[in-house]
């Protein structure tokens, strides 16, 4: 088998020394920099709200470096920026015009009513152009010339980065709270793709939001992490906000932006150490795919249960099994998520009368094998990744299912499904077979 290496991007967060000359430096720039995409932004507003980088930076560039006094790259890298911002808003347009079209919505997007603003004072930086790493420390390039700076950071990213890691771009970002600057780089690490004789253990991770994760493997080892703690917060910093925003005054304005910030790192927090308990080492870990799963779910007539639904971050969640599976010789994969809810593991029926009321119960009518209803989707997720696992190990390709549309691939995948069961005990003619071998 060929060996391949697979590019996996972390972001290493340097913390930055600066003496007081320095942090003046530093924050002229990031304050430059800042003004300068609010300027670009209304240009593109004005100009029939473009999106393309390079027609706005034919407009402006001469503008960024005798205004605001950018340097050259940076003077590209605002266009960019800009570019890009628009043509997210762009996208969600005609993503809410579509969903209007099919009947999914009635309200219209409004994202691009006004222009965008830029508040915080995040700075882009080319690697060896605007930043360099010299003799243990930073040269950061600002209004006045290059600076040498000390940095410190996470011991493993400094010795990525000592190592001959591959560099990227990288962020001046302002840590308001601590009055500190930090420099977050890109690095691309070259990882040898895990390969089928090397897989030890498959395991199949179902998410939700009563359980925010339960895991199983094939030797019934299960772990379940409980969503009731991101429950409890979501409801608290609603309440805060609700009650901020009544009372409107510039106070309470900075008090919500706070607590929007707080509420974000509380939610990665505890995504970054469920996904740190998943992963381990040689392992086949199954994801559900749950590409669109907001717009296939019906909304519920409670607003709450909207609201918890909205704040659900499965996608974070998934993110970071990823990349954790990757660095530690393990890959994650995606399997249909058709089914996984309702079918048996022990007798392969499915029906969506096995779960009653759509509880935590799950009792099959066929066989009458009654277990909690997210274990079930766990043993079905792992099965399939087991699945997964047969064809990477007969094909050396992680998957055996032809580049085609949407319906034929669950149309080819499902009868599959359907053959899989958790105890052999079930398998038809399975001991009858066993006496004659």
């Amino acid at each position: 088998m060929k060996f391949f290496w697979v590019k996996q991007a972390i972001t290493a967060k340097l913390k930055l020394d600066l003496s007081d000359d320095q942090k003046q430096l530093v924050r002229q720039t990031t304050l430059a920099y800042r003004d300068a995409l609010n300027y670009a932004s209304r240009v593109a507003f004005e100009n029939n709200k473009i999106s393309s980088g390079v027609a706005l930076q034919k407009k402006i560039y001469n503008d960024l470096r005798c205004i605001y006094g950018l340097p050259a790259q940076m003077s590209c890298n605002v266009p960019r920026q800009v570019g890009a911002t628009y043509k997210s808003l762009w996208t969600k347009v005609k993503q809410n015009a579509a969903a209007i079209k099919s009947g999914r919505t009635k309200k219209r997007y409004k994202g691009l009513d006004n222009r965008p603003k830029f508040v915080s004072r995040t700075c882009t930086l080319n690697y060896k152009r605007d930043y360099s790493f010299v003799k243990g420390k930073v040269s950061l390039i600002t209004l006045s010339g290059r600076i040498k700076v000390p940095y410190s950071g996470y011991y493993k990213h400094l010795e990525l980065i000592k190592s001959g890691a591959k560099i990227g771009a990288a962020k001046i970002w302002y840590d308001k709270p601590k009055k500190t600057y930090y420099l977050l780089v890109s690095l691309d690490l070259e990882i040898s793709q895990l390969k089928p004789e090397e897989i030890k253990e498959v395991k199949g991770v179902d998410v939700g939001q009563r359980y925010l994760a339960v895991v199983t493997n094939t030797k019934n080892q299960t772990q379940f992490f409980s969503g009731k703690k991101i429950r409890h917060h979501a409801n608290k910093y609603h309440k805060a906000r609700k009650r901020l925003q009544q009372k409107g005054t510039r106070s309470a304005k900075r008090r919500l932006i706070s607590l929007s910030g707080r509420e974000r790192r509380f939610t990665a927090a505890v995504n970054h150490q469920i996904s740190k308990k998943i992963v381990s080492p040689h392992t086949l870990i199954g994801l559900e795919n749950l590409k669109h799963i907001r717009e296939r779910t019906n909304r519920s007539s409670s607003k709450k249960a909207n609201r918890n639904q909205s704040k659900w971050a499965f996608a974070e969640l998934h993110g970071y099994c990823d990349y954790k599976a990757i660095l530690s010789g393990s890959l994650a994969v995606k399997v249909p998520a058709q089914l996984t809810s309702q079918c048996c593991p022990k007798c392969g029926h499915f029906s969506k009368q096995n779960r009653p009321n759509k509880g935590l119960t799950f009792r099959c009518v066929s066989c009458n094998h009654t277990l909690h209803s997210d274990l079930v989707g766990a043993r079905n997720i792992a099965l399939r990744t087991l699945l997964l696992r047969q064809d990477f190990e007969s094909t050396g390709r992680i998957s055996a299912v032809p580049d085609v549309s949407h319906e034929e691939t669950k149309a080819k995948y499902l009868p599959r499904y359907l053959e899989l069961r958790w105890s052999a005990d079930t398998i038809p003619d399975f001991k009858r077979r066993e006496e004659l071998s």
